[in-house]
């Protein structure tokens, strides 16, 4: 029986990128991988198939002779050659087979290549840190305290008592996996009696109890750039749990929380401030001193100025997260309306309300137009 063309058999194109060919052949062998299709010979023939085609096609030298030959130029030298195994150089499909194990079985991850499995990374951790409005603008440098995993001082990280020493692990020999025929190949997962380490603690180092890390309170410096808003998050690298069995350390994130102003609120890097006039500063204008976070500045109320107005003071917000620029001020003006009035204010309202008229109130005449013509 003649064998199909082996872009046909994997979908490629004759121009495929390596990336492509290892793509259409890792959706095809989870496909009709022996293992997730048990007793069936035709999901058995279309994997075997699809390896054999992948074999060639990642293979420079193979793809070459067998675009140029054909199968003739290939067979008897791939892997796959005659339906089973032997000879072949299955290096281009270590990472693509490593894959799928992980995705049957969960094993073979994190394994040093023809070594024992790498020590476990530690975990990751996380905290909160209060600042004040003005430490948040201006940044500031914090520090903290926390309690983590550190390698053990007593036994170095090793989990064996002092004077001792782990021995091998008599279930995968110091391999650190174990193997199991799987169909018919062999799939390597993690050694569950050593859990990778490819050793065993005989005689416990008796503070981490054979851990190899204990807790341990530590005091962190924490360096808040200027413009950080509630909720970011810093990493600090390494500060984490420690790694165990000579694993990476974790990391430390630092979520920012911003206490509130007596006086300033914050909408990305503006500021927003109110600010009380009274009726006659309003109606006349006036100059006025309102604080800001870089100083008390002097702004220019114009005459006429409406409760509720805005104006914007360039500049004299918060800096950039970065340094790239700086926020704004925004005062939002609010007219004052006395509550308790003196005999003297008193008269001065009467004699006022007397005088004024609705043409003195460009928002009153509005008001009192539309009022007018609603009920005629």
């Amino acid at each position: 029986m003649s064998k199909r063309d082996y872009y046909e058999v994997l979908g490629v194109a004759k121009n495929a990128s390596k990336d492509e060919i290892k793509k259409a052949y890792r959706k095809l062998a989870l496909k009709y991988h022996p293992d997730r299709n048990p007793d069936d010979k035709d999901a058995e023939a279309k994997f075997k198939e699809a390896s054999e085609a992948a074999d060639v096609l990642l293979n420079e030298q193979k793809k070459q002779r067998y675009d140029q030959f054909g199968h003739a130029g290939v067979d008897g030298q791939q892997g796959f050659g005659g339906g089973g195994f032997g000879g072949g150089d299955f290096s281009d499909l270590g990472d693509i087979f490593g894959d799928i194990f992980g995705d049957f079985f969960g094993g073979g991850g994190g394994r040093r290549r023809g070594g024992r499995r790498q020590g476990r990374p530690g975990n990751d951790l996380q905290m909160g840190v209060n600042v004040t409005f003005e430490e948040a603008a201006f940044g500031v440098d914090k520090t903290v305290n926390l309690t983590r995993l550190d390698t053990c001082g007593t036994c170095q990280g090793s989990g064996a008592k002092d004077g001792s020493q782990p021995i091998t692990c008599d279930m995968c020999q110091g391999m650190g996996e174990v193997r199991r025929q799987q169909g018919f190949f062999t799939v390597a997962s993690t050694c569950p009696k050593c859990n990778g380490s490819g050793q065993m603690i005989s005689d416990p180092c008796q503070k981490c109890h054979g851990q190899g890390r204990a807790k341990k309170k530590v005091e962190l410096e924490v360096k808040i750039p200027a413009g950080i808003d509630v909720g970011q998050r810093l990493k600090l690298s390494g500060e984490g749990d420690a790694g165990a069995q000579g694993g990476p350390d974790g990391d430390l994130y630092v979520v920012i929380d911003i206490e509130p102003h007596e006086f300033f609120e914050r909408e990305g890097n503006d500021v927003y401030c109110k600010v009380p006039i009274s009726f006659s500063q309003a109606a006349l204008g006036a100059d006025i001193e309102v604080p800001t976070l870089h100083g008390k500045v002097s702004v220019k109320v114009p005459e006429g100025t409406q409760s509720g107005k805005k104006m914007r003071l360039k500049a004299k917000g918060i800096q950039r997260l970065g340094g790239y620029g700086m926020g704004d001020q925004i005062l939002q003006i609010h007219v004052e309306t006395p509550s308790k009035l003196t005999r003297e204010q008193r008269e001065v309202f009467e004699k006022l309300a007397e005088l004024e008229s609705v043409k003195s109130s460009p928002m009153s005449r509005g008001f009192f137009d539309k009022v007018k013509d609603l009920f005629q």
